[in-house]
């Protein structure tokens, strides 16, 4: 009777081990798997990079094969592209306006939700609902009418006008994330402000502000990618060549030089390195700002 007693209790308990084993076994592969489609994917993103950075040190005269590296560095592309394309020009309107445009939105943003996200009123949920609505609206639909407006108000050709239009269109995203984060911070926090005589101003600026860090290097990684990397606003409304930005200026480059791939990948190259060292400086809070930002909106 010991010995089926002895062997009942050994069943259930390889059967323990069994289940731990296939689990272990299943878990591996699923690990194996998504590691595969993870490097899969950052091959995808890789490649291109790599043959931009390849060609753009590469000389015109230079045949060999585009995934090759080249055992020199051209650096004619760089001035070639720099000149041609006038990229100097291009680069201080692209980061005047992204500049400008991302201040006001990471102000503007984080005041108007504020109260959105402290005091749930009928109305500031109408309010919150317009704005979420209008990220549903693609920018180009709109674009007749805006054009339309931007000729009636004097802003086609200026700084302020293509400022006006990224800040508008950028808007409903920074709501949408500063309300989700402010939202996860306890109202506490307010409430002895408060009494220790503090205003909202003050409350604000003094107390919250700092805590929207992580959400704040979200934004201005966001709102920087977007308006540096915009040509469908820029193409319409800035057609001077003093006003022109990056992207318009490329295009017409583009155009141009096609037979020279080496001036062209030259003048992408420097087209990416600015918004690339934004992002290296802010990466550490964005994925944390992002994940928070979207826990409650």
């Amino acid at each position: 009777m010991s010995k089926t007693m002895n062997s009942a209790a050994a069943e259930p308990r390889s059967g323990v081990r069994g289940s731990r084993a296939l689990a272990a076994e299943t878990g591996g592969k699923s690990s194996f798997w998504l590691g595969a489609t993870a490097l899969l994917i950052s091959l995808l993103h890789i490649l291109p990079f790599y043959i931009l950075v390849t060609s753009s040190f590469k000389a015109a005269d230079d045949l060999s094969s585009k995934w090759i590296a080249p055992g020199y560095a051209y650096w004619d592309n760089f001035t070639n592209a720099w000149r041609e394309a006038h990229l100097g020009r291009a680069f201080l309107n692209n980061i005047w306006i992204t500049l400008c445009a991302a201040v006001l939105i990471v102000l503007l943003g984080s005041i108007a939700s504020y109260p959105l996200a402290r005091h749930q009123t009928a109305w500031n949920k109408f309010i919150y609902t317009v704005f979420i609505s209008a990220l549903i609206v693609p920018p180009l639909i709109t674009l007749v009418p805006l054009y339309k407006i931007m000729v009636d108000i004097g802003g086609m050709n200026h700084y302020w006008g293509i400022i006006l239009l990224h800040v508008t269109f950028g808007l409903p995203m920074t709501i949408f994330l500063y309300t989700g984060f402010i939202a996860t911070i306890p109202k506490e926090l307010d409430e002895a402000a408060l009494i220790d005589g503090a205003g909202r101003f003050s409350l604000f600026y003094r107390i919250l502000l700092p805590l929207l860090k992580p959400i704040t290097s979200t934004v201005i990684i966001l709102t920087c990618v977007n308006i540096w990397n915009d040509y469908q606003f820029s193409v319409f409304f800035l057609q001077k060549t003093e006003v022109k930005t990056i992207t318009v200026a490329l295009s017409g480059f583009f155009s141009q030089y096609t037979n020279n791939i080496g001036w062209v990948a030259a003048g992408s190259l420097m087209a990416a390195v600015p918004i690339t060292i934004v992002y290296l400086f802010l990466q550490r809070y964005f994925i944390s700002g992002l994940a928070s930002g979207a826990v409650k909106g």
